[in-house]
């Protein structure tokens, strides 16, 4: 028996204004001959909780290594044409078919915060806007790796790097740096 519920969901580019333009359907798929019960639901804004199934982080960050290079380009999520930083995070989770918020500024009520000490790979880290003094989130990434307590990230920059690249958090990013989240159940 299967069930589909609508989830009304809403997507924001970085900084333009909201547009409902998603619906999510939760699966609920019940096999009475072993009695095990499947659900998927992959974002809900109410609960601002991502369930990334059975997704690994390994498997995440390879997918996003693999788009390194890919040019920057305001308000996209399409690698033909390029990614702003919530544009490749977006594009990053829907392939595993994980639906995350569409904007930087949406993950700032995501469960679960976590000590940057603590960042493992295929967390999200989030920072401010190019203007450190405004401390609303405006920039995001994936850590990537953590070696000898520095953490690396991979995200769309409109920087230097004009694309996907992976970063060291340095001094610049330190500055900037909001929080991290917590987002797959693995890293626990």
């Amino acid at each position: 028996m299967k069930i589909l519920v609508p989830i009304s969901l809403l997507f924001f580019a970085c900084t333009e204004p909201a547009v409902d333009n998603s619906t999510t359907a939760v699966t609920d798929s019940t096999n009475t001959a072993t009695d095990t019960v499947t659900k998927t639901v992959a974002y809900s804004s109410e609960e601002k909780v991502i369930r990334t199934g059975n997704t690994t982080p390994g498997e995440l960050l390879a997918y996003a290594q693999s788009l390194i290079g890919i040019p920057y380009k305001y308000g996209s999520t399409d690698p033909a044409v390029g990614f702003d930083c919530s544009g490749f995070i977006t594009h990053v989770f829907n392939h595993f078919n994980i639906n995350v918020p569409r904007s930087s500024i949406d993950f700032t009520n995501v469960k679960r915060e976590i000590d940057i000490n603590s960042a493992k790979p295929g967390d999200i880290v989030l920072f401010t806007g190019t203007d450190s003094t405004i401390r609303d989130v405006g920039h995001m990434g994936i850590v990537n790796s953590i070696d000898n307590s520095v953490v690396s990230f991979i995200h769309s920059s409109s920087g230097k790097a004009n694309g996907v690249t992976i970063t060291p958090m340095n001094k610049y990013y330190l500055g900037r740096f909001v929080k991290v989240l917590r987002i797959f159940r693995q890293n626990d």
